[in-house]
């Protein structure tokens, strides 16, 4: 069953962060989301024990400041973070990327769709996956 946890958004473009909500809302999930702009913010909203721990980390890797590279570099060697999963969802198309991203540690990577449907589509993949995991405390 899916965890209840909220999910954490690293995003910096908002049109996409905006599509990714509708998409939450549009199949149904009533997690809370938290969106933060960069990889620097994703490990200060991390690590800010105020906040609750997300149940999963949907990442994009192009960002200002610090990359989803970057972060994944710095959050998988965190034990109060490495545990939690994370799913890239960026336009890169890189065989270098995904390389990288898997070697890091993600749960999944998938290419962010031009249309809206096809990203619901991608979402409900998402959801689907993590609904099925068992995962962690």
């Amino acid at each position: 069953m899916r965890s209840s946890k909220p999910i954490l958004l690293v995003e910096d473009d908002q049109v996409d962060a905006m599509t990714v909500k509708r998409a939450l809302k549009e199949i149904k999930i009533t997690n809370r989301l938290n969106i933060v702009n960069d990889g620097e913010a994703a490990l200060k909203f991390l690590k800010n024990s105020e906040n609750e721990k997300p149940g999963i980390i949907l990442l994009d890797l192009n960002m200002p400041k610090m990359n989803g590279i970057e972060f994944l570099k710095i959050a998988k060697k965190d034990d109060s973070i490495k545990k939690i999963p994370v799913v890239v969802l960026t336009t890169s198309q890189e065989d270098q990327d995904k390389v990288d991203s898997f070697n890091l540690g993600v749960t999944g990577y998938m290419i962010k769709p031009v249309g809206y449907l096809k990203f619901v589509e991608v979402v409900k993949t998402i959801d689907l996956y993590w609904t099925l995991s068992e995962l962690p405390d």
